[in-house]
């Protein structure tokens, strides 16, 4: 029997695709996130990462807005828990953050590639979600901000972290301090989306057919290049060129190659084992 999730659900793009959508569900409060969902989350990318079916994971949210920040009965939660001695609240206080952040951390963790689907608002703690995923779309109508400034917030989960390698230095400065809302067409300027559907059909059905694309090509070389891309981002070239010899000396000579060179050969569809 499937496992029910309190802000999450799984759906299967179709019974024999390997797309599988993880979708954000509280609608009726805009998909703002509580401390449930740091639980739930790195689980079902644990449970996705392990089912070897699953090929590619959409994240997007239900209703009218793919995600609406952090609860605020949770941050006021937060900021009401400073009974007792100060420096044990603190060393808790902390230690939540960290999970916090290490469920954010699980979308880079996971092997199989993430593709947000973004549509509506994305603010606060949406961006920290988004930024972490390995592709992003979004719909022209979606609107997103790094919120945190204006609760009071140093935005701890991830955005100051990783906006500045999709964007910039500067333009990450400036969206953080500024907490400004911009557009799906900014967005797409500024490169934190790679492209702009006209609707959320449009983008549903673009999003389905890219990942399905991504979902029939060798699942080692894909699982391989999110691994080195990620492990690239944070080391010199040197650091970076050493670990993909690595890395393909332990996974190049495999089954999947022998198939992609034969089906270049004789001009077929690839067809690759699961991982």
């Amino acid at each position: 029997m499937e496992e029910k999730y309190e802000t999450l659900k799984i759906q299967q793009e179709s019974p024999n695709s390997g797309v599988f959508n993880l979708i954000i569900n509280r609608p009726s409060v805009s998909n703002a996130l509580g401390v449930n969902f740091f639980s739930e989350f790195p689980k079902v990318l644990n449970t996705l990462d392990q089912n070897p079916i699953v090929a590619v994971i959409v994240l997007s949210g239900s209703g009218n807005h793919f995600c609406g920040g952090i609860d605020l009965k949770s941050l006021a939660a937060i900021a009401d828990d400073n009974s007792g001695d100060q420096g044990r609240t603190r060393e808790r206080l902390r230690r939540n953050i960290k999970l916090m952040q290490d469920a954010i951390t699980a979308i880079e963790r996971c092997r199989k590639p993430v593709i947000a689907a973004i549509h509506g608002a994305c603010l606060g703690l949406g961006i920290n979600i988004v930024t972490a995923c390995d592709i992003r779309y979004c719909t022209k109508d979606a609107f997103f901000s790094v919120k945190e400034v204006d609760l009071a917030i140093t935005a701890d989960l991830g955005t100051l972290q990783r906006l500045p390698g999709i964007v910039g230095f500067g333009k990450a400065m400036e969206l953080s301090l500024t907490g400004r809302r911009f557009s799906g067409d900014e967005a797409k300027e500024l490169g934190l989306v790679s492209r702009v559907f006209g609707s959320r059909e449009e983008l549903k059905e673009g999003v389905h057919t890219i990942a399905e694309g991504i979902g029939g090509k060798p699942p080692l070389a894909v699982v391989g290049t999110k691994a080195v891309l990620i492990r690239s981002r944070d080391v010199n070239v040197e650091q970076g060129l050493d670990y993909v010899a690595t890395w393909n000396s332990s996974m190049l000579l495999s089954e999947d190659l022998t198939e992609a060179i034969s089906a270049q050969k004789q001009k077929r569809k690839p067809t690759f084992a699961k991982l």
